[in-house]
This record gives C-alpha cells, sequence and structure tokens, in this order.
C-alpha cells in the first residue's frame, strides 16, 4: 500500500471526524499517534484496534504540544503525515462572548495548529515528502452569528494552510484543509443547547432550522466522508493538491 509504514499524528482522534480520520489511516498500513480526551478504557480499546499509541497533550499548551511531537518521533519515526482536527465550540453573541472562551477557542483551533506544523515541517521537508491535512470548516468560508471565536479561528486555519503551502511547495510536502458542512459529531450535538439558548428555540428547530438549513442536501456530513478525502490528500495521486480549501459541505458554501 502507497502509505504503508508511514507515521501519522491525528489530533482530536479519539471520537468524530479525527477518529473515522485515524480509523482510515491505519486501514492504510500508517502508524498512528491518537491524540485527544475521553474514558480510558474507550481510548486503550481504540489503540488496540488500531494498533495505535495515544497522547493525551492538552492542545492549549504549547510545551505539552512539544513533548507529544517528541514522543511521537521517539516511539513511531517523526510524522510523514500531520492531521490538525482537534476543536471546540462556544456560541455566544459577541458582546457577551466570555473572554476565557474565546482564547480557548483560539488556542486549540488555531493556535495548536500553528505549533504542530512548526514542529512537523522540518523533518517531511528533510526527507522530501510530507503530507499535512488541517480541519477547516464551511466556516473558515462563511459565517453564521453567535460563533464569533470559530468562525476567526476556522477563517484563520484556512489562511494558515495557504501560506505553508506556499513555504513548503517545493519541499515535496502539501498542506490542504478540508471544510465540512455540519457533521454529527459531539462537537456539534454538544453546540444545540447553547443555540437553543441563544437563538429562542427548541432543540428539533435547531436541528432543522439552524444546522441543516444551511446545507441543500439536508443531511449532516458523515465523518468516513471527511477521512476518504483526507486519505486521498496523503496518496502520492493528490502530490499537485497543495494550498487548497475542499468543501465537504452539501452545497452550503455553493450558493
Amino acid at each position: 500500500m502507497i502509505l504503508q509504514d508511514k507515521v501519522a499524528l491525528v489530533t482530536g482522534s479519539t471520537s468524530g471526524i479525527g477518529l473515522a480520520i485515524a480509523r482510515a489511516l491505519a486501514a492504510e498500513g500508517v502508524k498512528v499517534m491518537l491524540n485527544g480526551f475521553g474514558p480510558t478504557d474507550d481510548i486503550r480499546s481504540i489503540c488496540e484496534e488500531l494498533g495505535a499509541v495515544h497522547d493525551g497533550a492538552d492542545l492549549s499548551d504549547a510545551s505539552a504540544i512539544a513533548s507529544m511531537m517528541q514522543r511521537c518521533q521517539a516511539e513511531l519515526g517523526a510524522p510523514d503525515i500531520l492531521v490538525n482536527n482537534a476543536g471546540i465550540q462556544h456560541v455566544s453573541p459577541v458582546e457577551s462572548f466570555p473572554t476565557d472562551k474565546w482564547d480557548a477557542v483560539i488556542a486549540i483551533n488555531l493556535t495548536a495548529v500553528f505549533h504542530t506544523t512548526r514542529l512537523a515541517l522540518p523533518a517531511m521537508k528533510a526527507q522530501g515528502w510530507g503530507r499535512i491535512v488541517n480541519t477547516a470548516s464551511a466556516h473558515s468560508l462563511v459565517a453564521s452569528p453567535n460563533k464569533s471565536a470559530y468562525v476567526a479561528a476556522k477563517h484563520g486555519v484556512a489562511g494558515f494552510t495557504k501560506t505553508v503551502a506556499l513555504e513548503a511547495a517545493r519541499d515535496g510536502v502539501t498542506v490542504n484543509c478540508i471544510s465540512p458542512g455540519y457533521v454529527w459529531t459531539s462537537l456539534v450535538e454538544n453546540q444545540i443547547p447553547d443555540t437553543m439558548k441563544a437563538r429562542g428555540l427548541t432543540r428539533e428547530q435547531v436541528m432543522n432550522d439552524v444546522l441543516l438549513a444551511a446545507q441543500p442536501t439536508k443531511r449532516f456530513v458523515t465523518p468516513e466522508e471527511v477521512a476518504a478525502l483526507a486519505v486521498f490528500l496523503c496518496r502520492d495521486d493528490a502530490g499537485s493538491i497543495t494550498g487548497a480549501n475542499l468543501s465537504m459541505d452539501g452545497g452550503w458554501t455553493a450558493a
């Protein structure tokens, strides 16, 4: 297999999109380091399933990220593939947006991408091959009310992706981001109560009139669909795709 024995670090990979990407990469023979939080028994089971290693680094802590990267190199090898997927959300009007929530969303969704990328890139350039795939969002292209921090962070991820792609364009390293619409994960499910409160809506109204209202397909994107695209971007077939922001949003941003 093309990706056999490559090393991948996937952040936010103990559930949702990240776990789907980790599973898809492992199926290609990739050695995977997982990152994220969750029940110990669940994480142990995932590691056994995938033959993976887990590091629970807090991605809001630059020193923890550095330690995770060092551990990956020591135990598996320097990452050939870096998937920046970890993300958190908070929903609130900007004038009442808690400053600590703003700082946390920016730290996890954007600043962590900078730290993992700057630490992974030198080895990728040295070997003349690397793949960086960032999970952005339809909110990297359009905005929604009450999500100022998330939208700012995801726009930042899209711009950062383009910049690093240009810097690494002659080094055999591609850098792309995938921008899903609403994917049915815990991140989406957990923001429903805040959206209910912010907009005065019922759960069903949030599901149908807020979340899926934006997607002409009227269905959630699946984590497996995102994972399949991520794996393709890691293949040599995708070697000329770099600096791209690839929408997977059921037509949301086509309008």
